[in-house]
């Protein structure tokens, strides 16, 4: 079992902690660091999750990778990334109480300012409930949202690359 999985925590944390060092570096530039960061995660997730899979395949496997061995490991690789991800975060958050405060104010900004096309678009009432919900954000909300952006397009990524890289020994 370790086998499956080597290259899979390998590759997993180094995805996790490129991803903790790019919400740090965003958020000394700016005020609400999370969306850019989600957009970094688009480019290290798969990243991460093919150097996972071609390892594994090259040096674990003898060459060969099944369709559920690559779902394995590249499962177990982003979700190192996501739960490191989240504890960072979270750790960051919980230290500089001041990010936290930014993030929220940016959110709530947002939500301001876009305010009419939000109502057209689901109402005055999901409006005001999205509103309010964001009022009452925690730091686990924002960690935990970063989290799972990490595991939806992890899956996604995961299924193409085990498909591609896809040998069975004949």
């Amino acid at each position: 079992m370790n086998k499956y999985f080597k290259s899979a925590y390998l590759f997993g944390v180094l995805g996790g902690i490129l991803g903790l060092v790019s919400f740090f570096t965003l958020s000394f530039f700016r005020d609400d660091p999370t969306t850019l960061n989600l957009i970094f995660g688009y480019v290290i997730i798969p990243i991460s999750v093919y150097l996972a899979l071609r390892y594994f395949k090259d040096y674990s496997n003898q060459g060969y990778i099944s369709f559920a061995e690559g779902m394995s490991v590249g499962f177990v690789s982003y979700m190192i990334i996501a739960i490191i991800s989240f504890l960072g975060i979270w750790l960051f958050l919980t230290i500089d109480i001041n990010l936290f405060e930014l993030i929220k104010s940016s959110k709530i900004d947002t939500l301001v300012q876009s305010k009419d096309t939000i109502v057209s678009q689901v109402g005055q009432n999901s409006y005001d409930a999205t509103l309010e919900s964001v009022k009452m954000m925690r730091k686990t909300d924002i960690a935990l949202n970063d989290a799972i952006w990490k595991i939806i397009p992890g899956l996604f990524f995961t299924i193409i690359i085990s498909i591609i890289l896809r040998k069975n020994p004949n």
